[in-house]
């Protein structure tokens, strides 16, 4: 009797975009349809996991910061026997794998083992959820380039990031990950230099229909952020283009006060 061949397993390490399901490209959302198994983050909308077909394996590997659900130890792991007994899987990650997202930890502890493995870029939040806010990461004579950058460390280690370059004033940055640590990002960058008039614009869900943008000063984002009542998932958009915001706020979140809102506008002319 001949042997069986066991079929070739491979991994997708998908980028999911920052959770409006429209954005995801094209391979993203034929992988999905076309996966065995789906192992997915925390920030990976619903929206989008109600693009896997029913009957596929669904495995919640999601982090946050302090609480971390599957060691990236064991996410690799999981990763690799999966592939070895033949499935096909889509790792689906928030934004893109290879920003922020460990994405080439994952990638090369498959490389290294021998196992396929392909990766599908995603939207990153930073391009995505500035855009959704109306303001354009980079804009001739406003700002000539752009830094995108984590806001969040190991513990109570300080960041370590070079704040001469973060503070110069033709650069956007964006950290990802830093309102836990927004009085130092504030700090940090005025005594570099950065003005403390220099407009700030916080994006909470971006893209999504609950969004939620705050625009203020660095001097003045972390007491903004508290008054605001903004938690994570959120980006921190520094620069002159958050100036932009208003003139090109064109996206408008379907949430439920903005359809309350509508309704009683409706009623009340």
């Amino acid at each position: 009797m001949d042997a069986v061949t066991r079929p070739e397993g491979r991994v997708y390490l998908v980028g999911a975009g920052p959770g409006d399901p429209d954005l995801l490209t094209v391979k993203a959302a034929r992988l999905l349809g076309q996966a065995d198994v789906v192992v997915y983050d925390r920030l990976v909308s619903d929206a989008v996991l109600d693009l896997v077909p029913d009957g596929v394996s669904r495995i919640f590997v999601g982090k946050s910061v302090g609480r971390h659900v599957v060691p990236q130890e064991e996410i690799n792991r999981i990763l690799a026997n999966l592939a070895l007994a033949g499935h096909r899987v889509v790792r689906l990650k928030g934004g893109d794998p290879f920003v922020f997202g460990r994405g080439g930890e994952e990638a090369l502890f498959l490389a290294r083992r021998g196992i396929p493995f392909e990766v599908v870029p995603g939207i990153t939040a930073a391009v995505a959820c500035a855009a959704y806010a109306g303001i354009p990461v980079t804009h001739r004579g406003v700002a000539s380039g752009v830094q995108l950058v984590t806001g969040h460390c190991r513990g109570t280690t300080p960041l370590d990031l070079d704040w001469r370059t973060l503070a110069d004033p033709s650069l956007t940055v964006v950290f990802y990950m830093g309102l836990a640590n927004l009085g130092e990002i504030r700090e940090r960058l005025i005594a570099a230099g950065r003005a403390p008039t220099t407009p700030v614009a916080v994006v909470a869900d971006g893209t999504l229909a609950r969004q939620r943008r705050l625009t203020t000063t660095l001097a003045e984002v972390e007491q903004a952020v508290v008054q605001a009542s903004i938690g994570a998932p959120a980006i921190l958009i520094i620069g002159e283009v958050v100036r932009l915001a208003r003139e090109l706020d064109w996206y408008v979140p379907a949430s439920a006060e903005t359809a309350e809102l509508s309704e009683a506008r409706a009623i009340h002319g």
